[in-house]
């Protein structure tokens, strides 16, 4: 048997579906859409994105289609940027043996921006063409993306045939039912991309021409028919028009199962993306109707999958119902852990802190549960030491508020016993005075915890002004920079504290730098900035620790200049032209606001 087949047979007897069977029977002209995940199964199984459509493709019967999955599977084999399959076997989807290239459609999911160049690895993996225009229609897939990591989606725009914006439960079945339509029938007047680019939520890069700027950017951006919008705007639906899947994890591995219990948030900071969508809430019979399923099948952990969980209007009965199952299992001897990925500090009452803290075993980001010691982990995000800094930026998250989180939670909790702290560097504004400061803060965290096992992880991020929020000319600090700033921060620390106990209770984390500058560039960056990407991928560079030079010198190749999309964008037109929808009102009170603050010390 093929080694992917008998990973793919491991695979399927690991999974249980958490919902009702799926149709199994499809029309002949039915499009076949496989979701590529740039992940291993089990990690796949949280993408929530991409698997609630795929759960919402395989039961919708009004739709023309089926969904697959593909993932990267163990047995591939990695040389330079490229995966291989085993004795060069077919590379397929876990429903299906018939390679990934004859799909009708590709899904793919980008989460990141410094990932971009993901998508490069994917398609070749599939024996698929990397550029939209060496795609023939009829003999490859249309190539669909989405996901946060396309925030500014101009990179790819001369890979990706269409991007989803915003959430794609109404969009891309709207897609599916244009492509089935067009393949049975097609328009002698109208290319099939010029009806997608009418869908609501549907950006078509191809249907777009742009006017490039010498050293990178553009000075305008023009449809190539008046009959496609001259703008595109991200779908966010009503709470009834979202499917399921989209607040419950539609599959388990039988080790763990997730919950979104809201979207959004309800705060409006300047430079954050959970600012966009609307609030909404995940009706409270659904999530505990999947706690009753996951406690049916002893699936041993649960993850909160929510930025600010304590935001949730039902999070009491949530946590009573998870711990009623943690209860039940432990008297069989079965241990049930929980993990919340986030939540904000001025939003932790002491109900909160009682109701985490009865559930025995947790934690508060999952992907730092590496650590030795994984119980009573909180996550506190400051972003800024300073307060004023804080308010520039439209935070409400002030030391007062900080300081009485951290009183609740040790009066309330016996089992908290690590802050992680999230602070911010390098962003327009900050001071030198301003980073020490973040030293001090962890110090005065620890002692106010008032334990002698505390500990502080300090995790540190630059300040990348993302593209849709009013951040999102701001400049950015070299990468470069951003290093010395860390350095600075860890000796203050050490200084403050001493070695000894520096290196016993506090830890300070930073991000690898040349993702940083791959980031950069990805956020601000034209469609030059893509095949930037390509050219590193086919010159087999190692993204994960990729030169500077290499990146500039690939840079130079298109006529593309760093320090440009470094600086200020005061452009008329930005790249992301077409699906910018950012109060300008709103970012020029931004940047007042710290121009006084620059020029007043």
């Amino acid at each position: 048997m093929f080694q992917i087949a008998q990973e793919i047979a491991s695979i399927q007897a690991r999974e249980t579906l958490l919902g009702p069977p799926y149709p199994t029977r499809h029309a002949e002209d039915d499009l076949r859409v496989v979701f590529m995940f740039p992940y291993g199964h089990g990690y796949s199984l949280m993408c929530n994105g991409p698997m609630a459509l795929y759960d919402l493709i395989n039961r919708d019967l009004t739709l023309p289609a089926y969904a697959e999955r593909a993932v990267q599977y163990d047995c591939l084999t990695q040389y330079g940027n490229r995966l291989v399959t085993p004795g060069d076997e077919p590379y397929r989807s876990i429903e299906s043996a018939v390679p990934i290239h004859e799909a009708d459609i590709l899904g793919l999911s980008v989460t990141n921006a410094g990932d971009l160049h993901s998508v490069f690895r994917l398609l070749d993996l599939a024996g698929v063409p990397r550029r939209a225009v060496d795609r023939v229609p009829g003999v490859h897939p249309l190539v669909v993306g989405g996901q946060g990591g396309l925030a500014n989606p101009e990179v790819l725009a001369d890979y990706l045939d269409v991007i989803a914006l915003g959430e794609a439960e109404k969009s891309l079945p709207e897609l599916l039912r244009t492509v089935h339509a067009h393949r049975r029938s097609p328009d002698g007047y109208t290319s099939l991309h010029e009806q997608l680019a009418r869908i609501p939520g549907l950006y078509v890069p191809a249907m777009y021409e742009c006017d490039l700027v010498a050293g990178g950017g553009v000075s305008a951006v023009r449809p190539r028919t008046p009959k496609v919008p001259a703008r595109v705007r991200a779908q966010w639906l009503a709470l009834t028009e979202l499917h399921d899947a989209h607040f419950v994890h539609p599959i388990t591995d039988g080790t763990a199962s997730g919950l979104v219990p809201l979207i959004g948030c309800r705060h409006k900071c300047s430079f954050c993306t959970l600012r966009t969508p609307p609030f909404r809430q995940a009706p409270l019979n659904m999530l505990i109707s999947r706690i009753d399923r996951l406690e049916e099948l002893g699936v041993p952990t649960i993850i909160i999958s929510a930025p600010t969980f304590t935001q949730y209007q039902h999070r009491a009965e949530l946590l009573a119902r998870i711990r009623a199952y943690r209860e039940e299992a432990g008297a069989r001897g079965v241990k049930v852990s929980t993990i919340i990925g986030s939540v904000r500090a001025d939003e932790m009452t002491p109900d909160y802190l009682r109701d985490v803290n009865e559930l025995g075993d947790f934690g508060h980001l999952f992907t730092e549960l590496s650590l030795a010691q994984a119980r009573g982990i909180i996550t506190v995000a400051p972003e800024f030491a300073d307060a004023d800094l804080i308010a520039v930026y439209g935070k409400t998250m002030t030391p007062e508020r900080v300081d009485r989180a951290i009183d609740r939670c040790r009066e309330v909790s016996d089992l908290i016993n690590t802050m992680m702290l999230y602070f911010i560097i390098g962003a327009p504004g900050e001071r030198h005075e301003d980073r020490l400061a973040i030293a001090d803060r962890a110090r005065e965290i620890r002692d106010r915890l008032g334990r002698p096992d505390a500990s502080v992880i300090i995790k540190l991020h630059q300040f990348m002004p993302e593209p849709g929020t009013p951040a999102q000319r701001l400049a950015m600090s070299d990468p470069v920079r951003v290093d010395g700033y860390v350095e600075e921060i860890t000796a203050r620390l050490r200084d403050l504290v001493g070695a000894d106990a520096f290196n016993q209770h506090y830890r300070v984390q930073y991000g690898e730098t040349n993702r940083l500058y791959l980031e950069a560039l990805c956020l601000r960056g034209d469609r030059r900035v893509g095949h930037v990407l390509e050219q590193l991928h086919q010159s087999e560079v190692d993204f994960a620790s990729l030169n500077p030079q290499d990146l500039m010198r690939a840079m130079a190749d298109h006529g593309l200049d760093f320090e440009r999309h470094l600086r200020y964008m005061d452009d008329v037109v930005l790249p992301w032209h077409i699906v910018n929808e950012v109060d300008p009102d709103e970012e020029r009170q931004l940047a007042e606001a710290i121009r006084r603050r620059t020029t007043s010390s």
